[in-house]
């Protein structure tokens, strides 16, 4: 402390007054906030030198290249301290706190976090041009050795803590296939790695980038998996979308961009990002024993367990694996994680409306049977409402779009109201003659809607076809 007091008065002819030491969130490095005088710097104390070097070096060739980050103002002989510009205290984790708390984030919120997005392709393409990559720590770039590393922590730390049985040889001939496919569309670009809204201030409306120092060359698609996919962030899917297009608009401003396939790169990475971070979750939770780390699992495994509703054919066995994972009742029901939970059910009338089990009572009863009943008609008595014949059906007739468009604002309100009041359950039940066709469309089609608009639980179940669900 003593050293960057004084850096401080060094760089300042001032006399520090008053330090403060800033929350870390579990970096080892520490900060201070020194003031003396009407001046206000941020002093950190590093434990790596060579992290230290990297931050400093790329905080000055960014500032070169006009991307907003914190001027490091001096720094200490042996590279240990170092003291930096007071962008304040407007981190946009903080900032968006009403919509990750809520599951339902406000257009001001959605805008902050959209420009943070359209900035970062200035710091992976502009960034990168003339930057020496011998300073990125630990590694100059994005390597097969990182990916492995990567994935190995989520195996070992998280997997197999969690009981789940599975065969190593198998699991790792998936990992090496995934691996061969992260490792293409490279590119010169910078790659933040820890690309988050807590890494971003907000400074006279404007974004600024911290924590940059683990960054290297590598591919664009980890850093939006990194800031989207967030675990706790919350970011309801509708939004999701919202975030990459922003991006993929800014994007286009410094190279060609083919959206379709830029999206299938980036649901690799997304798998990739997410499995790290359950790595890390393991280590910090049944390692290290820090238990509200384990209480963000259920966040991840809900970003997995959407993701896995397109299957990842080409590692079937790891596949198989997540799906297992994502069942696991252990990882549904932790006590930090008390969002809203929704309860869809698809019912036949002649064998009774399913009971709340929840105790709650209430909710909502839908009658389908004024809707056009595909299963008097012979050809589709074999289907379901999950089948494509039945589906096409419904829609060309028309009447069930109508009647959806009234549910879902019946019931989004209701969750909106449930949200905000703290409460913990919802059922919402859909009617029809044999629950096989028109109420197991809606049921579908409403799990699908809330879980695009609102960050909460989801089960869904069609009774008459014994089929249950988690969204």
């Amino acid at each position: 402390m003593d050293n960057l007091k004084k850096l401080f008065e060094s760089y300042t002819g001032q006399t520090v007054t008053d330090a403060e030491e800033l929350n870390s969130s579990g970096s080892n490095r520490r900060y201070f906030r020194l003031k003396g005088g009407n001046i206000s710097i941020i002093g950190v104390i590093g434990t790596d030198r060579d992290e230290n070097i990297a931050f400093i070096q790329l905080s000055r060739h960014f500032l070169e290249k006009g991307i907003r980050v914190p001027r490091v103002l001096a720094v200490s002989d042996d590279n240990m301290r170092y003291i930096q510009e007071d962008l304040g205290d407007d981190q946009l984790y903080k900032l968006v706190s009403h919509g990750r708390e809520t599951g339902e984030y406000s257009s001001y919120e959605c805008r902050l976090l959209c420009q943070a997005m359209e900035m970062l392709p200035k710091i992976q393409f502009r960034g990168a041009v003339g930057v020496d990559w011998s300073v990125c720590y630990p590694e100059p770039a994005f390597n097969e050795r990182m990916v492995m590393f990567d994935l190995n922590y989520f195996k070992y730390c998280f997997l197999k803590a969690t009981g789940l049985e599975f065969n190593e040889v198998r699991l790792q001939e998936d990992f090496e296939r995934l691996k061969d496919d992260l490792m293409q569309d490279m590119g010169d670009t910078f790659m933040y790695r820890d690309f988050q809204a807590r890494n971003v201030m907000v400074k006279d409306g404007n974004p600024y980038f911290i924590d940059f120092q683990g960054g290297r060359k590598g591919p664009i698609y980890y850093d939006v998996a990194s800031f989207v996919w967030q675990a706790r962030a919350r970011y309801p899917e509708k939004l999701r979308k919202e975030l990459v297009q922003a991006y993929l608009t800014a994007l286009k401003g410094y190279v060609k961009v083919d959206e379709a396939h830029f999206h299938e790169r980036l649901r690799l990475f997304v798998l990739f990002r997410t499995l790290q971070v359950l790595g890390a979750y393991g280590f910090r939770g049944y390692f290290e024993k820090k238990p509200h780390f384990l209480a963000s699992v259920p966040y991840a495994l809900s970003n997995l367990r959407r993701l896995l509703q397109k299957p990842f054919s080409d590692y079937p066995y790891l596949n198989e694996i997540l799906t297992k994972l994502t069942t696991m009742a252990q990882f549904n029901n932790i006590a930090e994680d008390k969002r809203l939970e929704v309860g869809i059910f698809s019912f036949a009338y002649k064998k009774g409306i399913p009971v709340d089990n929840s105790g709650n009572g209430g909710g909502f009863v839908f009658d389908c049977r004024a809707i056009n009943n595909p299963g008097k008609y012979e050809h589709y008595r074999q289907f379901t409402g999950l089948d494509p014949e039945v589906i096409k059906f419904l829609e060309d007739d028309g009447g069930i779009t109508k009647f959806l468009e009234n549910v879902y604002s019946m019931v989004d309100n209701h969750v909106k109201c449930f949200m905000e009041r703290k409460f913990t359950h919802l059922q919402v039940c859909f009617g029809c003659t044999g629950g096989q066709h028109r109420s197991v469309y809606c049921a579908e089609h409403l799990a699908r809607h809330l879980s695009e608009k609102f960050d909460i639980k989801i089960t869904l179940s069609h009774r008459e076809l014994d089929i249950e669900k988690i969204l």
